[in-house]
């Protein structure tokens, strides 16, 4: 099985970490209401720990790197172990686990860009591991919600990715905020902040 290259959900995503770490962030003393707006950046929380489901090529990780995130508080997973050997060959801690499986822990930060799309007879078997999220594109989804909570710390926020074609996604009793969107021509692809 290869490994997921970047594709447009990939890079949405890196863009929405750069505006959601970076942006807010510049000021060297920030003042009460940046900090309540944004307790657990990484100028708020040096020590901030970020876990990515999916780790595929680690074009996030890299980007969480270049962010200030300190490498040894970078966490990844994945289910194909190529991307977890590319990505431990990139520096950085990354475990084979299915979801949550082999994870220990909470964290501040939680991404995921999972596979989202409702399930197509006609794509090949080994490119539906990482596209395809069950018979109505949620149910990945749904199963990394349920488990999702246990992970994080308090304040801690989850950035997950989804679409439009993705239906019946239970979002269970997450705080949700859309921080991003692209249109491509057959659908949108969202970002959405889920906090407790």
């Amino acid at each position: 099985m290869e490994i997921y290259q970047p594709a447009e959900d990939s890079y949405l995503l890196s863009k929405i970490l750069k505006k959601e770490i970076s942006e807010k962030s510049h000021s060297t003393t920030p003042n009460i209401e940046q900090l309540k707006e944004s307790p657990n950046l990484i100028k708020e929380n040096s020590n901030l720990k970020f876990l990515e489901i999916g780790s595929g090529s680690g074009i996030l990780l890299e980007t969480a790197k270049k962010l200030g995130i300190k490498q040894e508080h970078i966490f990844a997973v994945d289910i194909n172990q190529k991307a977890v050997e590319h990505c431990k060959a990139l520096g950085f801690q990354c475990t084979y686990s299915n979801l949550f499986e082999n994870i220990e822990g909470k964290y501040n930060l939680i991404i995921f860009n999972p596979p989202y799309l409702p399930k197509d007879e006609k794509e090949p078997v080994d490119s539906q591991l990482a596209t395809t999220g069950g018979k109505q594109g949620s149910e990945i989804i749904n199963k990394f919600l349920k488990q999702a909570k246990n992970y994080l710390k308090e304040n801690g926020k989850i950035f997950l990715l989804t679409s439009s074609l993705t239906k019946g996604i239970d979002f269970k009793n997450f705080h949700k905020k859309l921080l991003g969107k692209v249109s491509l021509f057959f659908e949108e692809l969202y970002i959405f902040e889920l906090t407790k």
